[in-house]
């Protein structure tokens, strides 16, 4: 009896996949020139499967298929938005009472006299639903009644960056997988042509200086690199790298990306990373990019309606061309797109800066809820707006006017759309706006309630990484089950 000898099952799948990788390239090259081919057939499930991510099937129905985040980057205040608190204008430049703030984290007030701020902005109730919005959002206002206001929003963070990765990341910790990418890992992507985790960047012209963005925030951390969030920018090269030099025709670049590829099959077939597995798809998806992004930037398919309804006139890089650059983006199957606004930073002159902030971003909001609703996209289009954290009811004078502080314990954000109940105020604060007293909403609460719109059970999309199952909402997060429709 002949012994056995390993190396020749080995042998045998090394030539394997030596042979299939040319025929794996052909199958590739085919797949470019005609998407239809590799597409899934339509069958009687079709709704109950989600190609491309690890969740297959739903973990239960969805509501939602994409994501738009509005984030606010700096931190609006909730008391010239959406938390009107009449007590404030009663005990203005009064002293604020201990019994809210003994022992409790304060930024950049601490050891100073602490005194009450009024509201710097009316409010008005709007819509059938009487929401109170105040009048520095007269667009978003005529929205009352697709919009769910929360009101009890509360963070484990009192300074941006910090605050800044816990909304996007779910902790504070450095180096952790983003809310997008957690989105994509779970679900893919409805567009081989795009990223399907897209972020772009604004701030307000002649504003204060823009709220630096790190780009870990919208980072793939520990899973694999092709759920990374891509940043569109404005200009000629929307994305850096992606056209072919001067001189290089697209088969020549076809042939240098297969014979790369090739030799990272090789290489993963030897090591098998999953870091090679996700190179691979990059370079197909930023091929594939190089046709589909110059006419996603295009808007001259706009109608004149739509450009005036947003108030742009091209892709320059404003929060109006992003807005409208969402929805096109949601139109093309991108499943989470951000869009940060970088300048609520609001030390001093809040009055001025919010007229410039509002000003800046209200009549896109709208126009962005507007189309998204006469499109039919709203339904199941997630939309969020908010930032990290809120501000305090307490003076702040850091300029000619008053301004705020940093809160991280009651600030305001809202959603429309996606399976989310509309024309309703969920939670609320003391009368004084510095606690949440009813239905609080945790940072990981609003990231479990977004995963289950999409159709994931937050405490079931992990991923192992040093021994460990890590998730978007790490060990809490409780599903607000009173928003949901």
């Amino acid at each position: 009896m002949t012994a056995f000898d390993p190396t020749i099952g080995l042998h045998a799948r090394r030539a394997f996949l030596a042979r299939a990788s040319v025929g794996l390239g052909s199958v590739a090259l085919a797949s470019l020139l005609n998407p239809k081919l590799l597409a899934e057939p339509v069958g009687k499930d079709v709704g109950s499967r989600q190609p491309g991510g690890v969740v297959n099937p739903f973990h239960i129905p969805p509501r939602a298929k994409r994501v738009i985040f509005l984030y606010m980057s700096g931190g609006p205040s909730q008391f010239e938005t959406f938390d009107h608190k009449p007590k404030l204008a009663t005990l203005d430049g009064q002293p604020m009472p201990e019994s809210f703030t003994k022992g409790q984290p304060i930024a950049q007030l601490q050891g100073q006299e602490l005194k009450v701020l009024r509201p710097l902005a009316k409010f008005k109730r709007h819509g059938q639903s009487g929401q109170e919005i105040s009048d520095f959002f007269p667009e978003i206002a005529r929205h009352a009644d697709d919009l769910c206001i929360i009101r009890s929003m509360h963070t484990d963070q009192i300074n941006h960056d910090p605050a800044h990765t816990v909304m996007n990341t779910g902790t504070a910790i450095q180096g952790r997988p983003s809310m997008g990418s957690w989105v994509t890992y779970g679900l893919g992507s409805e567009n081989d042509d795009l990223p399907g985790f897209v972020v772009m960047t604004s701030d307000t012209p002649g504003g204060r200086p823009p709220q630096p963005i790190s780009t870990r925030q919208w980072h793939s951390g520990f899973l694999p690199g092709q759920h990374q969030g891509i940043e569109f920018r404005p200009g000629g090269e929307p994305v850096y790298y992606l056209n072919r030099p001067p001189g290089v025709s697209p088969a020549r670049q076809r042939d240098v990306i297969d014979a790369v590829v090739g030799l990272n099959q090789l290489r993963d077939q030897a090591t098998h990373q999953l870091a090679i597995e996700a190179r691979i798809r990059q370079y197909e998806l930023a091929f594939r990019m190089q046709a589909s992004v110059p006419g996603l930037m295009d808007l001259s398919d706009e109608s004149t309606e739509t450009l005036a309804l947003y108030g742009v006139e091209g892709t320059d890089g404003s929060y109006a061309a992003n807005c409208l650059l969402a929805r096109r983006l949601a139109e093309r199957g991108v499943r989470f797109i951000q869009l940060y606004h970088r300048d609520w930073d609001h030390h001093g002159d809040l009055s001025h800066y919010m007229s410039l902030c509002c000003r800046e971003t209200d009549r896109a909001t709208a126009a962005l809820l507007t189309d998204l609703k006469r499109r039919g996209l709203l339904d199941d289009t997630l939309v969020i707006w908010g930032g990290e954290f809120g501000r305090t009811p307490m003076f702040q004078g850091k300029g000619k006017e008053p301004g705020r502080d940093h809160h991280m314990r009651a600030f305001s954000m809202w959603l429309a759309g996606g399976g989310v109940k509309p024309g309703i105020t969920h939670g609320s604060t003391d009368e004084l706006g510095y606690r949440t007293v009813e239905g609080h909403v945790h940072v990981h609460d609003l990231q479990a309630t977004l995963l289950h719109l999409l159709g994931i059970n937050h405490e079931r999309l992990t991923y192992r990484y040093q021994g460990r199952d890590f998730r978007l909402t790490d060990v809490d997060g409780t599903i607000i089950n009173e928003i949901t429709a």
